[in-house]
């Protein structure tokens, strides 16, 4: 009896990484938007953010792995514009945003990201759009419109200054994916992180006064929330978020990362007893429909090499 063709790994690390970084995210509109309620404006929690970030991924790498903080001077200038035009840019319009108009319509805004990926892989990288993807990423946007309930706001009602920066939050995270990827080919995705927080902290403490976010009194509850926006959803949910890019290429990861709004949806539901209606449901289902949509169609691409292979073998 012959053996079974052996299976390629499937990189499903990359999904969960994902996952994991939409969790923490999940979390983070919510506490900048309690923090603009209490009087820190969205350049200070821009500025702390990605400062406390760079400087704790820092620290970090020189203990651990300081062999990844070494790049070449040629990529000095990619790295600049990753973290300026990628994610400083990123940060500022999404919490920018969430300052304007509800934290729903902002999420909704940003994840037009990847339709915007998926439009570049196909005009400008020249990949093959296949069925799966396509579905994938109609699902998820419509899935993330629901879950949000876009149906209940009025997009061109609202602030104009707000919609502006929302859609600029999905230039730049589709963006940022995109050339992320670039840089992980010859990178680890911890030094890729690095240089783009860095980066991203000499732009904002040259746009904005230098440290004057760090000058202010805050609540230990202030606190809390800035150092979680920090770590906790900032520099861990980006390096996994990279990690993920990296194993499953940026227009899986940033459809997967559409779980963000259903989960922040589950949170405000179990901390904060918002209800969940009917289409949000199945908005959510939507997504998680794409995603699983896209792991078993690259299990499949995956195997169907090893399986003709195993056919012209004669193995059965």
């Amino acid at each position: 009896m012959n053996a079974p063709f052996a299976s390629t790994p499937i990189p499903r690390k990359g999904y969960l990484y994902v996952i994991v970084a939409a969790m923490l995210w999940a979390v983070s509109g919510s506490a900048g938007k309690y923090l603009f309620n209490h009087g820190v404006t969205p350049y200070q929690v821009v500025q702390m953010r990605v400062t406390l970030a760079a400087g704790l991924l820092f620290l970090w790498l020189v203990v651990s792995a300081p062999r990844k903080l070494r790049i070449a001077w040629r990529d000095v200038v990619y790295f600049m514009i990753l973290g300026i035009t990628g994610l400083a840019m990123v940060q500022f319009t999404y919490f920018y945003t969430i300052s304007k108009i509800k934290v729903a319509a902002a999420i909704l805004l940003e994840y037009l990201a990847p339709v915007l990926i998926a439009l570049y892989s196909v005009t400008i990288a020249r990949e093959k759009l296949t069925w799966p993807t396509m579905v994938a990423v109609t699902g998820a946007t419509l899935g993330c419109y629901l879950v949000v309930g876009g149906y209940n706001l009025n997009l061109f009602h609202l602030n104009k200054v707000g919609l502006l920066s929302g859609l600029a939050s999905a230039v730049s995270f589709a963006w940022y994916s995109v050339h992320g990827e670039h840089g992980m080919r010859r990178y680890s995705p911890w030094t890729v992180l690095f240089y783009a927080f860095f980066f991203a902290a000499l732009f904002w403490n040259i746009a904005h006064p230098p440290l004057e976010a760090f000058r202010h009194a805050y609540a230990p509850v202030q606190w809390a929330w800035i150092l979680y926006i920090a770590v906790l959803g900032t520099l861990m949910p980006f390096g996994l978020y990279f990690h993920g890019i990296n194993l499953i290429r940026s227009t899986r990861a940033s459809i997967t990362a559409t779980l963000e709004p259903i989960l922040a949806g589950f949170v405000s539901y179990f901390f904060l007893g918002e209800t969940l209606e009917r289409l949000q449901i199945i908005g959510g289902f939507l997504v998680i429909g794409a995603v699983i949509l896209l792991q078993v169609r690259r299990e499949f691409d995956d195997a169907t090499p090893e399986l003709l292979r195993a056919r012209q073998h004669g193995v059965s």
